[in-house]
């Protein structure tokens, strides 16, 4: 169930001044990227000040129309897939900074060409094109977000190309690809891929296969095994006897639809997919091996109505999310250890999020007002658009990152919202026609679109200014030759703010002591805490505040469990613990101030048998 609030998580918007129209984006270390539609070809570089500003930094020409495109963090690198002459390529931008310094220089090669010395000079002062040829057409294309490699996906296979940093002398590094591995998937056409730290999400319309790369021994005995241990399920697929072939001939005539189905962990093994490794890069000492482990596949089944099947039912947004160790934030980026992985995914209508790490489980479930078109999911919240909205969901990702980082959850000591808690809707902002959207940081990038008829209707005359025929059919050209797009900049709020909202909103449930209260300051728990699992935390000014906040809503919630009758009175112990307070505070906060002794349930008798029982230095007064 999706509980609903009118909070406001959205703030300011500012509009990108883009010279074309938007055909796609992406975004990444403060700075956007606009491709525009197909008749310029270019891409314009905008960097994202504080408030959304946007300072245009230039703009470069790309081969044709850009089909596809992904920045990665990890190298500073843009990939795109572009197409010219009815094909497409697959190219990488590197040193694309240098176009923002007034350089016009480009440098084109191919992936792997090696560099002389003689180029050092002017490979520091130009934008290199990778230019990364394939057997087969690229669908999509992602970066991941740990080592900036480069995963490809092409009709019934992945590529993976390693990102590499090549050393031409002691003053210049440049970085490049090496095509490193293939993944033969049979009878599947990949339209979205998502690439984390060896994890791979891939979506076709209706399925969902979720892989893990795992490294084995450096043996060929072992690498051959492993081949065939993944291309077992083949055989049950093709295998069949020619008896069957007469049957085949007369259900031609029908059109067959596969049962859902959901297998997780060990069980994924059977969805009858087989995938065949074949590495592709030079053999060293320092070679890798993989085997393919399956983590997850699940299979949808598609809406049926009287005119036949609904070809709308088509998963989109496939997203990997991680959350790596709070204590290795101050590490780099490179050697963050990443603590836990969460895949999202969704049909029209519902969302899934499932966490892929140690275990494989079904999180939460999300079901939309009304059809989604895009949705992207970020540690703290989850935002969708539809046809008229921006909505914004709340997560548990940090619930459950939090029980993998620390054995003391769930125990007298501490405590944690449950990852089973109901997730609710903080908000829905209406927009005209959205299109296409994406995350950074505190902010999202929101394209929007209205339609001829949208536009028209917005700037229909009166009636009494259609008197004239001439009038009428002016206002209507202007109306149809309105582009009526925008691209969007919108600051989502500081995490404090949108959490002193929470907590001045459950205080309309306070007094009646529903589980809403409870909800709602569980929510601006799980906000705050995210916050502090962000990789972004100890360089934040706002750690002080985000801190005694997290006290504070520990506080609260311990307030709530002594407070309430309900079933989970025993967490009144560790939230209060979590709170930092004393006995004599919390006793104190059991006093309003008309000296009158708030009423108090099983949650109160819990933390005071336990906290007198306790061997403790305080003093308590009468």
């Amino acid at each position: 169930m999706v509980q609903f609030y009118n909070l406001h998580p959205f703030g300011s918007q500012r509009v990108v001044p883009c010279k074309q129209e938007p055909a796609h984006f992406c975004c990444g270390q403060d700075v956007l990227f606009v491709a525009s539609t197909a008749a310029s070809c270019r891409v314009e570089v905008f960097a994202v000040r504080e408030q959304g500003r946007c300072e245009a930094l230039g703009s470069f020409a790309t081969l044709g129309p850009v089909l596809r495109m992904a920045h990665s963090s990890a190298g500073d690198y843009l990939v795109t897939i572009e197409e010219k002459s009815k094909a497409t390529f697959l190219r990488a931008y590197m040193n694309w900074r240098c176009m923002s310094a007034g350089s016009s220089r480009v440098c084109v090669r191919m992936v792997g060409h090696k560099m002389e010395e003689s180029y050092s000079g002017t490979l520091k002062e130009q934008m290199s094109v990778v230019e990364m040829p394939l057997s087969d057409p690229p669908l999509c294309i992602s970066c991941c977000p740990v080592n900036g490699d480069l995963l490809v996906g092409c009709k019934n296979k992945l590529v993976m190309f390693c990102l590499k940093y090549r050393v031409i002398n002691q003053n210049l590094t440049v970085l490049d690809f090496e095509r490193s591995l293939i993944l033969h998937i049979d009878n599947l056409i990949p339209a979205e891929v998502a690439f984390c730290a060896r994890h791979i999400a891939i979506t076709a319309e209706l399925d969902v296969l979720i892989l893990k790369l795992e490294l084995v021994q450096q043996s060929a005995d072992r690498t051959e095994q492993c081949a065939q241990q993944v291309s077992a399920p083949e055989k049950a697929v093709d295998g069949g006897s020619p008896s069957t072939h007469p049957l085949q001939l007369e259900l031609d005539e029908f059109v067959i639809c596969q049962k859902p189905v959901e297998l997780l962990g060990e069980e994924s093994k059977l969805c009858e997919i087989p995938i065949t490794l074949e590495s592709t890069e030079l053999p060293t000492a320092d070679t890798k091996q993989f085997q393919v482990q399956y983590l997850l596949f699940r299979r949808f089944a598609p809406d049926h109505s009287p005119f036949g099947f609904c070809e709308e039912t088509k998963l989109h947004s496939v997203q990997l999310l991680p959350i790596y160790q709070t204590a290795a934030y101050e590490e780099t980026e490179n050697k963050r250890k990443l603590l836990s992985l969460f895949c999202f995914f969704s049909l029209p209508h519902v969302g899934y999020l499932y966490s892929v790490g140690k275990l494989v489980e079904l999180i939460s479930t999300y079901q939309y007002s009304e059809k989604s078109e895009q949705a992207v999911l970020t540690p703290q919240f989850l935002h969708v658009i539809t046809s008229q909205n921006l909505q914004c969901f709340t997560v548990r990702c940090s619930a459950a990152a939090a029980r993998g980082e620390d054995p003391y959850i769930d125990t007298t000591v501490k405590a944690c919202p449950p990852v089973t808690l109901d997730v609710c809707t903080l908000r829905m902002q209406l927009f005209i026609g959205p299109r296409a959207i994406c995350h950074f940081k505190n902010h999202i990038i929101l394209l929007t679109k209205a339609d001829t008829e949208d536009i028209t209707e917005r700037r229909k005359p009166t009636r009494r200014m259609l008197s004239r025929k001439a009038d009428s059919v002016k206002s209507r050209t202007n109306s149809e030759s309105e582009p009526g797009w925008n691209l969007y900049i919108i600051n989502t709020v500081s995490t404090i703010q949108l959490y002193r909202e929470m907590v001045d909103y459950s205080r309309t449930y306070e007094n009646v002591k529903t589980e809403s209260c409870i909800h709602l300051l569980s929510e601006a728990h799980l906000l705050v805490r995210a916050a502090i699992m962000d990789p972004h935390f100890l360089k934040s000014d706002e750690k002080e505040n985000l801190l005694r906040a997290f006290r504070e809503s520990c506080a609260f919630l311990g307030d709530c469990y002594s407070r309430f009758d309900t079933k989970d009175y025993h967490l009144a112990l560790p939230y209060y613990r979590m709170s930092g307070l004393s006995m004599t505070e919390v006793l104190k906060r059991l006093v309003s101030e008309g000296d009158e002794i708030q009423t108090y349930e099983r949650g109160f008798i819990f933390y005071l048998t336990h906290s007198l029982n306790e061997d403790s230095n305080e003093e308590l007064s009468k």
